[in-house]
């Protein structure tokens, strides 16, 4: 099969043939329609995850079942599936309380394993970790939810409890801070969006931002105060860096609270991060890591309900040799929205 391959940390990525994967006990192979590129994965790629080379990145997915291993009892060839980007065991106690998301022995495809940058892809635990796609449900779509989308979901439904009327300030305007922005609003909350690009920017008020914030050097926080009446109620660092992190968190009023979605790569030693406005405000500081197979019903029935549209945030779709080049600089990305592969073009 074809598939893009990093052969050591920040090198050139290239498209070659490689042998096809074969279905796992208790697994299948999937054959990839659709794959998102995420800033996850430029993580990998820049050597802030620890993965064996050479390696094949892609955790977000939906196709088409195409193998079935020793053990699977739920799925067959042909079904239309997608997966959560963290594949949990489904025999350990997080697994069977629905928490696969933090489950110890989990596994992620294009961390863990070779992953979805490629015409086919192993998948482990299909009982536990496999998800049905809606036949009104295309494979972008579907795609689509399986790091950023459904990572904002659980982040401000079961982690933030985000309420009716709340303000909420989201951090980054990119896939998942757009993700965010949606789902807030479907929440009906009210929120004030902040990042660099302004087509980004453009784009979530176009989602339903009710203000937004260009991230130009200006004085963050204060802006997001102002906007909000003394600060939001819940705040999403959805980018990931020292600057982005605290930005969330000084812009949150008394008693807020803080979900970093975005990855926070260590800068000598650990990122820092305003923890004496933590203790002094009695600010709450979550992480969100994904979101279980379990939980997927309800969202996919918002989105078959035509109450979240997460279709509305792919702005392009690339071949796997269109990735190789765009993965080294999706850092600096301008681009407002997801961009998303199909292996097979």
């Amino acid at each position: 099969m074809r598939a893009l391959l990093i052969d050591a940390v920040r090198s050139t990525p290239a498209v070659r043939d490689v042998p096809s994967p074969v279905a796992p006990a208790g697994g299948v192979v999937v054959e990839v329609h659709a794959t998102g590129l995420c800033r996850s994965d430029w993580h990998a790629w820049a050597g802030h995850d620890d993965i064996a080379f050479p390696h094949v990145p892609g955790h977000e997915l939906a196709g088409i079942v195409a193998e079935v291993g020793e053990g699977v009892e739920r799925w067959r060839v042909g079904d239309r599936v997608t997966v959560p980007f963290v594949c949990g065991c489904g025999r350990c106690d997080w697994c069977l309380a629905g928490d696969a998301q933090v489950c110890p022995a989990q596994q992620q495809p294009g961390f863990t394993h070779w992953g979805s940058f490629a015409e086919r892809v192993a998948l482990h635990a299909a009982d536990a970790n496999l998800v049905r796609v809606p036949d009104g449900v295309d494979a972008a779509t579907a795609a689509a939810l399986g790091c950023r989308f459904a990572t904002a979901y659980r982040a401000l439904v079961a982690r933030a409890r985000v309420r009716s009327g709340e303000w909420v300030a989201v951090v980054g305007a990119g896939g998942v801070g757009l993700s965010a922005v949606m789902i807030a609003r479907a929440l009906d909350a009210r929120v004030v969006a902040v990042d660099r690009n302004p087509a980004a920017l453009e784009l979530a008020a176009s989602l339903g931002a009710e203000a937004t914030v260009l991230a130009d050097g200006r004085d963050v926080p204060t802006e997001v105060a102002a906007i909000t009446d003394g600060g939001a109620h819940v705040a999403v660092d959805a980018v990931g860096s020292e600057q982005t992190a605290s930005d969330a968190v000084l812009g949150l009023r008394r008693r807020g609270r803080h979900v970093q979605i975005g990855l926070l790569p260590p800068v000598d030693g650990h990122p820092r991060v305003p923890m004496d406005r933590v203790i002094a405000w009695e600010l709450d500081v979550l992480g969100s890591h994904g979101m279980a197979a379990a939980d997927y019903p309800g969202m996919l029935a918002l989105i078959e309900r035509g109450v979240l549209e997460p279709q509305r945030l792919i702005e392009r779709t690339v071949s796997l040799e269109e990735a190789a080049t765009l993965l080294p600089g999706f850092d600096r990305s301008s681009a407002a929205g997801v961009t998303m592969i199909d292996p097979r073009r």
